[in-house]
Formats: structure tokens, sequence, C-alpha cells
């Protein structure tokens, strides 16, 4: 239920606290219960509760919430549109309600506002970035934005972004979330998840249990190798383990001298004879090191 000291206003100070390009808005100025407030359906951004938002429960606490939210009314309270952060900093400083800006907007510019007062924050995800990049080309594109490369420019306007590094975030937007977290881990480049994000779900699925499996991490040329079996059809779980393991055995190539090998065992012992004793000791050391690391997990 709005306040009854709900008063029409016309903000001219709305590029500093938002961000946004548009410096005459019009919106009731309020307060609201916490409890009445509903997260924007499918909020892109996290809100962890981290040292920053530390600082913003303690700015709180001793000046209050500075900037009202934007919220916009929905069937059972307030959906939030900016502030989902001010929400949960408000919550952990015990605050009962927050002042908010209520709006009247549609789903689509509802969209773009809040892609656009979180885009510019300091270390975002790929996988946050990937989401509201594609929530905002959908909404342009529904609202009458022409062609894909005017879109695209458009949507990276905000943060400083070209269409094409927009591309690249949309396509990183299909790849399933256990992919796109080892994107925002780095473990994945950012171009050989594109590359990924080309193949079927249930490829992509299988990809990521050979993975999990060796913990391997395929390269940008290796993912393009994996579009081309998908396009070809030749995609398998065989197919992508032989690839991984091709990657780490080239990287770890060692070369010793036969020469120096000979010299630790008798002048009769054949060539497999040495070989057999080289893997037996290879494997005792294996043992051994896995030993140690599970010594050392217990203590």
């Amino acid at each position: 239920m709005k306040s009854k000291s709900a008063e029409k206003i016309k903000l001219t100070s709305y590029e500093d606290l938002f961000s946004a390009e548009d410096n005459s808005v019009e919106g009731t100025y309020t307060t609201v219960p916490l409890s009445q407030l509903k997260p924007f359906k499918n909020h892109p951004f996290k809100v962890l509760d981290d040292e920053k938002m530390q600082e913003t429960v303690e700015s709180i606490l001793q000046h209050g919430v500075i900037q009202p939210g934007i919220v916009r009314p929905c069937a059972d309270g307030y959906e939030v549109v900016a502030g989902h952060r001010r929400w949960r900093a408000s919550e952990l400083a015990g605050k009962t309600d927050m002042p908010v800006i209520i709006r009247d907007l549609d789903d689509d510019a509802a969209t773009v506002l809040m892609v656009d007062t979180n885009i510019q924050r300091e270390n975002l995800l790929p996988s946050e970035k990937a989401r509201a990049y594609k929530m905002k080309y959908e909404a342009l594109k529904h609202q009458g934005s022409k062609g894909d490369k005017h879109t695209a420019d458009a949507v990276g306007e905000k943060a400083g972004d070209s269409g094409r590094t927009v591309q690249r975030y949309i396509r990183l937007a299909s790849l399933i979330n256990g992919l796109l977290e080892l994107v925002d881990e780095g473990n994945i480049k950012m171009v050989a998840g594109e590359r990924l994000s080309y193949l079927k779900a249930e490829e992509q699925e299988l990809v990521l249990e050979a993975v999990a499996n060796i913990s391997i991490y395929p390269s940008p040329v290796q993912a393009e190798q994996i579009k081309d079996m998908s396009e070809k059809g030749t995609l398998s779980e065989k197919n992508v383990y032989a690839l991984l393991v091709k990657k780490e055995n080239s990287g770890q190539s060692v070369t010793i001298s036969p020469k120096k090998i000979r010299n630790y065992f008798p002048p009769a012992y054949t060539k497999a004879q040495i070989e057999e004793v080289i893997y037996s000791l290879l494997e005792q050391w294996k043992q051994g090191k896995e030993r140690e690391t599970d010594a050392g997990n217990t203590v």
C-alpha cells in the first residue's frame, strides 16, 4: 500500500543518482516496507554479502538510504528495478522500509533501466554481463530497434562496449550454467566459451562432464575443434576426451636422452624391460604423492 505521504515529484538529478541518460523522470517518491519489495524477474546481477555490501550497510546505518531505489507496481507489492543491493543492505542493517521512486514501466522499459543502472559496476562477471546484455538486447528489439548490429551497439553504449563485444557476451548466455561458471572462474577463456555456446545443451553437458573428470579445460583452438565436431556430427565423449588429453600431453612433453637412461640399467635389459621399470617407478611415485596429499587434507 502506498504511503499517504507519497508525493508526485520530478527528479532533476537522476543521472547523478542512477547513471541514466534521462535527467527528467517523473515518479512517486515514497517509503515502502521491505516486505513489499520483490526482485526483478530473472535479475542477472549477483547480490553478494561481501565487503562492499558491508560498506553499504555501514553507510545506511550512519546516513540512511541516500539514493532511493526505483520500483514498479506488481500484483503483491513492488518489483525492484534499481536498488537490489540497497534493499539487501537495508535488510542487513535492520531496517524495515526503504525510500523508493515508484514508476509505471512496461517490461521492456523496466529491463533497459535495470540493466543500465547496473552495467557500469566494477568487477562484473562474464555471466552477469552475458545475461544482462541478452535481456536488454531482446527488450530493445521488442521496442522496435532495427538491425542486429545497430541494436548490439545500443546495448553496449552505456558500458562502452562495442556491438561485437556485446554479441560475444550474448553468445555466452547460451552456455549451460556449469560451463558459464568455468568462464566466470577464468578456467575457460571467453573466446572459447563463445565457441562452445554453439553446441546443443546435451553436447555442452558432455563437454562439462569431460572437463570435470580430467580437470583439463579446452583452449580457444580446441573449442573451435569441438564446435566443428558438432557441426559435422562427430562429437562424442571419446573424441572430446582424446582432444583434451592431447592438449595436456602436448603441453608437458619431456624428452630424455636414451643414452642417459641406459646408464641406469644393465646392458642386457631390453627396451620393453626398461619401459616397464620406468612406468612402475612413476606409478609408485604418483601413489606416494597422492598419499601425501590425502594426509595433508586430513590434518
